[in-house]
């Protein structure tokens, strides 16, 4: 069963090793949005007047990611912080307020986080995206949450989706793991076995 994580949530979290030794806190996490994974932290020390550490934490570091700390199996897997930050910009910041654009051209919304699988996969699984809906009295405005494609796009500043993971969007962070499990049953079947409405393989 898939546990999603808002990525914004794993900042301040402590980095803790199998032995129990707490050796840092996370900074920013650092994303190849293009690949859809996480490829490491950069790391600061814990307390209120700790800065920036010279190490990050590479992925391939990383022996899980649990709901309160960040797993390694000791501090040797520890590198150069800019071995992390070489290849990707860091921080799900850099994609906040972006649009979501379906693969068909139409917006789904704006990034408001970035949402990750728990456990050791590293994986992007969607978007905490605002939605925007007319309503009798105006324009409203509410928080969902969409998964993103095995393929995902990124064009200039949005982030582009299969069109049809819109009929898999959940209005809360608990409930969108089954939907991303759905949505993923939905995307692997033979288009001969594919349902005509993608609603009929939501549970």
């Amino acid at each position: 069963m898939i546990t999603p994580l808002l990525a914004s949530e794993l900042t301040k979290r402590v980095v803790v090793t199998l032995s129990g030794e707490a050796v840092a806190q996370v900074k920013d996490t650092v994303f190849d949005f293009k690949a859809g994974r996480i490829t490491g932290f950069t790391l600061s020390g814990r307390g209120l007047l700790a800065g920036p550490l010279k190490v990050s934490l590479p992925f391939s570091g990383v022996h899980a990611i649990g709901p309160s700390a960040v797993m390694v199996p000791s501090a040797a897997v520890l590198v150069e912080r800019k071995a992390v930050l070489a290849t990707h910009e860091a921080g799900h910041g850099q994609v906040i307020g972006a649009p979501v654009l379906t693969d068909q051209g139409t917006e789904a919304g704006t990034v408001l986080d970035v949402v990750i699988e728990a456990g050791g996969s590293g994986r992007l699984i969607g978007f905490e995206i605002a939605v925007k809906e007319d309503t009798d009295t105006g324009h409203e405005e509410r928080r969902a949450f969409i998964p993103r494609g095995e393929a995902l796009a990124v064009s200039g500043r949005a982030m582009v989706v299969p069109a049809h993971a819109r009929h898999f969007v959940a209005d809360d962070l608990p409930s969108f793991g089954a939907q991303v499990e759905a949505f993923r049953r939905y995307t692997a079947r033979p288009s001969h076995l594919t349902p005509t409405k993608p609603e009929e393989t939501q549970a």
